[in-house]
């Protein structure tokens, strides 16, 4: 018995995923992204993250991912912020083959308690988008850092820039030329930065 998920995130890291999960990159039609889900980090320091939400016309890129069944209640504790939503495999068409997804494929969508924009209490971690956009890179190279940074709405909510002491768990070490290029796009945004973590 198999689960089968579509990430547009940090699940699009397969450094974030269990070995031997098989992914498939694709993309999702009538959904964006937001910096939209807020909550505490281990640290006890509020942080904002990806969801997302149904809308006509648009299309974002991630993977559909599928791996055992027994391991359901470890991706529900990574994502415990979410709710699943059934049924989406209609909407996603897989890069090989345009061919869509499986009926039962699922996502997860901010839970309502959850829901609502980062602020400079809640704000996106640059660890986290560190995470996200090397994933992105690594299946589509730049046109995917750019995709994410055009189809994913919030960018007024500002990034904390801990880097050198991350405080997302599943953090990545960037190249230096990864990381400046990321830098690179997301100032030309006109992302707002915090203070640097001490």
């Amino acid at each position: 018995m198999t689960i089968t998920y579509f990430g547009y995130g940090s699940l699009v890291n397969v450094d974030t995923i269990p070995p031997g999960v098989e992914v498939t990159p694709g993309a999702l039609h009538g959904w964006v992204r937001e910096w939209k889900v807020c909550g505490e980090g281990e640290n006890g320091k509020g942080r904002c993250a990806l969801t997302i939400r149904e809308q006509e016309g648009t299309r974002i890129m991630g993977v559909m991912a599928r791996e055992p069944k027994t391991r359901l209640a470890e991706l529900e504790l990574r994502e415990k912020r979410y709710l699943k939503v059934e049924a989406v495999g209609r909407s996603f068409r897989c890069d090989a083959a345009m061919q869509p997804g499986p009926d039962e494929l699922f996502l997860f969508r901010a839970a309502p308690e959850h829901c609502r924009w980062g602020t400079d209490t809640h704000p996106i971690l640059q660890s986290y988008l560190d995470c996200v956009l090397a994933g992105f890179f690594r299946f589509w190279g730049e046109a995917g850092i750019d995709h994410f940074l055009e189809t994913t709405e919030g960018w007024h909510v500002p990034v904390l820039p801990d880097r050198a002491r991350p405080h997302y768990p599943r953090k990545v070490v960037l190249d230096p030329e990864l990381a400046d290029l990321i830098d690179c796009k997301v100032k030309a945004l006109g992302v707002r930065f915090l203070p640097p973590v001490g």
